[in-house]
């Protein structure tokens, strides 16, 4: 059951609406993001920083632009960024002291740290980050001692549903119950409750999605329930790595072409690459990394290191992976030009048996990075490594 929930909770929010422009920032007061985190049913995220903090400049430029953490950033936080040193920052801090830059404040609507951490991440991290702290948010046993008592009321039921949802429980089996005692299904709060119960594509509940897919449309918006189409089918996407079932990921990706065309394809390619690389076995992800390659990465820098590093990382014994790992690497390092596009590829060339390369490359990213004292600190003992292979 717990690795139910974990599963789950990682289906449902590792696909949210789309953001190019990365994180959107609230630019109210403190008071006004409490009201707006109440009314939203979210949690406030706090970048605590200062003007002169450089690993902060770095998250700002590189990291809260990233469409990737946009996507979970604006779906399930109202964040902000505030300067801890001028303004409603003083203020700030003589609340939630602050000791280091940045550091990273997530807040419920009631003003209680959910969780704190100082450092600067970058963007799988920071996902993860937020992930973790969503999961300590769980409202949903103000709803199952009544559910338990036998307190029926669809509305209750819509929020205990929505309370396991956003805490990565299982919902299924109460939303599945609860439809089975509809008589019309197509009543603006069941066509509601629909949209918010169909969770995985291989289920009963999607299914209806589907059939009412139109009448849900109207309520909400497309766009909604076609983010939606995309979390479930994810959902079972991830399933089907889990259990390495052949079946469950076929289903995932048909029912991905046939209900949301537009991302079809691109579903496809990352659904194959993921459960190939669940499998090991190389050759089918190689056969797939270089069609995503040509379709989806092409020059973007961010995407090149990501998959580099996987690919170094997952199949390090492979000497095709390896090579491609190597040459994406390079072009990543030349077009994203940070440090640790080049920290990453001096340990592809070493992987590769070219030595001199990699501490030259080493030593790049360690001239990158200078006055990040942590990060030097980690460049050097690779660069140490290196010279004493």
């Amino acid at each position: 059951m717990r690795q139910i929930g974990i599963l789950l909770f990682f289906c449902l929010f590792s696909i949210a609406q789309t953001f190019a422009q990365g994180i959107e920032f609230f630019h109210g007061t403190w008071d006004e993001a409490l009201a707006k985190a109440k009314a939203e049913e979210k949690v406030i995220f706090v970048d605590a920083y200062a003007v002169w903090c450089g690993p902060c400049k770095r998250m700002a430029k590189n990291v809260f632009p990233l469409p990737e953490v946009g996507e979970f950033y604006n779906k399930n936080f109202i964040s902000l960024k505030m300067d801890m040193e001028k303004g409603e920052g003083l203020t700030f801090r003589k609340k939630y002291p602050v000791s280091a830059f940045p550091t990273l404040f997530f807040i419920d609507h009631n003003g209680k740290v959910v969780h704190k951490e100082k450092g600067a991440k970058q963007a799988a991290d920071l996902i993860k980050l937020g992930g973790m702290a969503l999961r300590k948010v769980d409202t949903s046993g103000e709803y199952e001692k009544a559910y338990a008592e036998g307190d029926r009321d669809p509305e209750m039921i819509y929020k205990y549903v929505k309370a396991l949802n956003k805490a990565g429980k299982p919902s299924l089996k109460i939303a599945n119950d609860y439809i089975k005692s509809q008589k019309d299904l197509t009543t603006p709060e069941n066509l509601k409750f629909i949209l918010e119960a169909a969770t995985e594509a291989d289920s009963r509940i999607f299914d209806l999605l589907i059939k009412h897919k139109a009448q849900i449309a109207s309520l909400v918006s497309e766009e909604d329930v076609n983010n939606k189409i995309e979390a479930a089918c994810m959902c079972t996407a991830k399933k089907a790595v889990e259990f390495e079932s052949e079946d469950l990921h076929e289903e995932a990706k048909s029912k991905m072409k046939k209900h949301y065309p537009a991302k079809g394809s691109s579903f496809a390619l990352d659904a194959d690459m993921k459960f190939y690389k669940s499998l090991g076995d190389s050759k089918s992800y190689l056969k797939v990394c270089n069609e995503y390659i040509k379709k989806e990465v092409k020059n973007d820098a961010t995407k090149l290191h990501s998959l580099a590093a996987s690919l170094s990382k997952d199949f390090e014994q492979d000497e095709k992976a390896l090579k491609l790992a190597e040459k994406l690497a390079k072009k990543a390092a030349e077009n994203g030009g940070q440090y640790q596009y080049y920290y990453t590829y001096a340990d592809i060339l070493f992987k590769n048996g070219k030595k001199k390369e990699a501490i030259s490359m080493a030593q790049k990213s360690l001239e990158l990075a200078k006055g990040d004292k942590r990060a030097e600190m980690g460049i050097q003992q690779l660069i140490d490594k290196l010279k004493m292979s």
